[in-house]
């Protein structure tokens, strides 16, 4: 290349006047440690309590995810009116969590699941026989009589007919 070439692409890159640097400087970005810092500064400035002994946190959107937190810290203000929840969060459907998350449902919760099951076709017609099963069935003989039968036959000395009768009738 040639030196008057060099001098233009020199000029083209160059942004202050003489004597600045010919690049921009690369702007480090602020790093998640840092916002989390200024989160805890914030928050000691609201004076927060930690509450000991939660488990788990679990946070019920409406789209059927939620956000579960496994051994959270959590903190919080009443005078503020603030809560603050840290730590590890995974999203989830609903559906994943169900044999433990029902407890925590509410009543919207129960519809907006309900309406999950329903948008299911196979969820639904399962559901229905479970409940079908569960009804105490309905009685068809009499069983006094049935017990009766078998006080008279064992009266008589005769203990085979019984254990016959028995085996024949089930």
């Amino acid at each position: 290349m040639n030196a008057d070439k060099l001098k233009k692409l020199q000029a083209q890159v160059r942004i202050g006047g003489k004597g600045t640097p010919r690049r921009k400087k690369k702007v480090v970005h602020a790093t998640a440690a840092t916002d989390d810092k200024k989160l805890q500064s914030s928050l000691k400035k609201l004076s927060v309590n930690t509450i000991p002994g939660i488990e788990e946190v679990n946070m019920i959107k409406d789209d059927g995810t939620v956000i579960h937190f496994n051994n959270p810290k959590a903190q919080a203000s009443l005078a503020a009116n603030t809560f603050a929840i840290t730590g590890h969060g995974e999203n989830k459907q609903i559906t994943d969590m169900l044999p433990g998350i029902l407890n925590q449902l509410g009543p919207e919760g129960l519809t907006q699941l309900k309406r999950l099951a329903s948008s299911v076709s196979g969820g639904a017609t399962g559901k229905a026989t479970i409940e079908e099963d569960d009804e105490v069935p309905v009685l068809v003989e009499n069983f006094d009589e049935a017990s009766k039968k078998e006080v008279s036959s064992a009266s008589k000395d005769n203990y085979a007919d019984v254990a016959k009768e028995k085996y024949v009738s089930t």
